[in-house]
């Protein structure tokens, strides 16, 4: 199943709030006949746009291919959380690479969370500040406290505030909670303006991209001095240089990449304008996310509606009432929206990894890959893009730190992976439902 196509028509985004309150670029022309690049990037998301612009401003020619429309994927339907930090807490980045790699692996995450607030300052993208991060047992609430203390005492960050029962009922107004944090460095923004506005800012500094355009099709060079061949429906471009960044749609481009990568679905939908009632769901603008293995997660849009994501989906394909799926937990953490009427609903791919880190490859001598952010994309896969360029560019420190960290495949590899999945996100929902 080729999930480009799977759940979504042709050159159209979801029908998400975003997509309504965004107007859409002018579409841009499909490839045709053959072109030459220093570098083709693969992918129009935050991954490949960050890329295509760094290397632009930095003087390439570069062609940016997308199979759909820049911002089409998870880039623009997420729930638009900037979080700090990696997708693994600091005590695990320790356990999996050791106290030094963890402190630089925080510090890349800084610069990302930095780098993304960058770029919506320039494509004129609010921010707003603060995540608030809900335990649902008092063992959670305990581990939010210490890793608050660990990334003040030893991280230099001190911009986490643990929170018991009473001080996160004030902010997040849910009983289905008794402690947290929240997090007053990290933010929320709308992911498909961000979207929209890089495509705006690397399109002025010259990259050629070209929507509409499926890659089906790569021949890496055999040898020094020979070209790339990129290979779409419609043209091909010869270049030097390719950068994948398609994420959980990179389909079998690549079977190393794919047997590490695993494409997952998840839902988000959006209420009706909620007026002063929004003041019974949350003390302050900020986002929020849960603790259980299948996350819930929140915020209101500026116009003040409930924006929440959450249900898991044992199938590439989308269900036939997503709203009806979300609507469960949404009811379950508000119990005072019971009814609460529903305007948009829509599903996205993002994907994942075993160990829940980007998965940073090199899949021949003149091609990189970065892909697997596991639901903590908006900041990282915007530095993933950077590193790439820089490392086009012949400055790879960052992206070998990245590529260093182990990455085992799923069970099965490319082929066996899914099944597998399921059976495992089976258990870990089984395990949400009762509480454990």
């Amino acid at each position: 199943m080729n999930l480009l196509f799977a759940n979504d028509r042709r050159g159209e985004y979801p029908r998400s709030l975003y997509a309504e309150q965004n107007p859409p670029l002018a579409p841009l022309p499909r490839l045709r006949g053959e072109s030459r690049a220093d570098a083709v990037v693969v992918g129009g998301g935050y991954t490949g746009l960050s890329a295509a612009l760094t290397l632009a401003r930095a003087g390439r020619q570069v062609v940016l291919l997308e199979a759909q429309r820049v911002g089409f994927g998870a880039s623009g339907r997420n729930g638009g959380q900037l979080g700090s930090g990696q997708r693994l807490e600091v005590d695990e980045l320790e356990r999996l690479a050791g106290r030094e790699a963890a402190r630089r692996l925080w510090d890349m995450a800084e610069e990302a969370k930095a780098l993304a607030r960058a770029y919506a300052a320039e494509a004129g993208v609010a921010v707003h500040d603060g995540i608030a991060h809900a335990a649902r047992t008092a063992r959670e609430a305990a581990h939010a406290r210490q890793n608050a203390e660990r990334l003040a005492r030893d991280y230099g960050y001190p911009l986490v505030q643990p929170l018991d029962r009473p001080g996160l009922r004030a902010l997040v107004k849910s009983p289905l909670y008794v402690g947290g944090d929240v997090d007053r460095g990290a933010g929320h923004l709308d992911p498909l303006a961000l979207s929209l506005g890089l495509a705006r800012l690397a399109a002025a500094a010259g990259v050629r991209i070209h929507e509409g355009s499926h890659v089906h099709a790569i021949r890496h060079a055999a040898r020094a001095g020979e070209k790339t061949i990129v290979q779409t429906g419609t043209g091909r471009v010869l270049c030097d240089h390719l950068i994948l960044a398609a994420n959980g749609y990179l389909g079998r481009l690549d079977e190393g990449v794919a047997a590490r990568v695993m494409p997952i679905n998840n839902f988000v939908v959006a209420t009706e304008p909620l007026g002063a009632r929004a003041d019974e769901i949350l003390g302050e603008n900020v986002a929020v996310h849960d603790t259980r293995f299948v996350v819930n997660y929140w915020r209101l849009s500026d116009d003040r509606r409930l924006v929440f994501g959450g249900g898991e989906n044992l199938g590439y394909r989308f269900p036939r009432d997503i709203a009806a799926k979300v609507r469960k937990p949404l009811e379950q953490v508000y119990p005072q929206l019971k009814g609460v009427r529903i305007t948009h609903a829509w599903g996205g791919t993002l994907a994942i990894t075993l160990n829940r880190m980007p998965h940073f490859a090199r899949p021949a001598p003149n091609c990189l890959s970065a892909s697997g952010y596991s639901g903590h994309g908006l900041a990282l896969s915007n530095l993933a893009g950077k590193l790439m360029a820089q490392a086009v560019m012949g400055q790879s420190e960052g992206f070998d730190a990245m590529a260093a960290l182990p990455s085992r495949p799923f069970p099965g590899g490319a082929g066996l992976r899914w099944p597998l999945l399921v059976a495992g996100m089976s258990w870990y929902s089984l395990r949400d439902r009762v509480g454990v």
